[in-house]
């Protein structure tokens, strides 16, 4: 006799199959989203750094 878990699982593969496309595309957005997260931290925290060197040089180079 099956137990509610494997007639459930068994319900859902036969229903929607085996098919790992849909995770894969989350993975991959998941990834994408990390990027960018960490592209906007790091040009957040270089950024002011080299605004600031850019300052002194131009302000060495006009003087």
């Amino acid at each position: 006799m099956l137990t509610s878990y494997e007639f459930i699982a068994n319900y859902m593969r036969a229903r929607f199959g085996d098919d790992e496309r849909g995770a894969s595309l989350v993975e991959y957005a998941l990834l994408v989203a990390l990027i960018a997260v960490v592209c906007i931290v790091a040009v957040t925290f270089l950024g002011s750094s080299a605004k600031s060197k850019f300052n002194t040089v131009g302000s060495s180079i006009g003087a």
